[in-house]
């Protein structure tokens, strides 16, 4: 039971935040697709993760994965908008 109520709020939540970052996105002018990886670097994070966790799956690859992934979301901040690009 708790780990269907783990999923059911995992995915909830990563719906929810995943609208937030597309709503204030979306007021942002000239936004380019390496804009959204440090997001989406985040989300794979986490569903990789949680993926991990359910199948039993923590090993050195999910750790090396979720490494890789942080630092390719660390890069990619750079070309986040700021608030003078509105």
């Amino acid at each position: 039971m708790q780990l269907i109520l783990m999923v059911i709020t995992f995915i909830i939540s990563i719906a929810v935040s995943i609208f937030i970052v597309y709503k204030k996105s979306k007021g942002y002018q000239n936004i380019g697709i390496k804009s959204y990886l440090t997001p989406v670097c985040f989300y794979l994070m986490a569903v990789i993760n949680m993926a991990a966790i359910l199948f039993e799956l923590l090993g050195i690859i999910s750790w090396l994965i979720t490494m890789i992934l942080l630092l390719m979301a660390g890069y990619f901040t750079k070309y986040l908008p700021t608030a003078g690009d509105r």
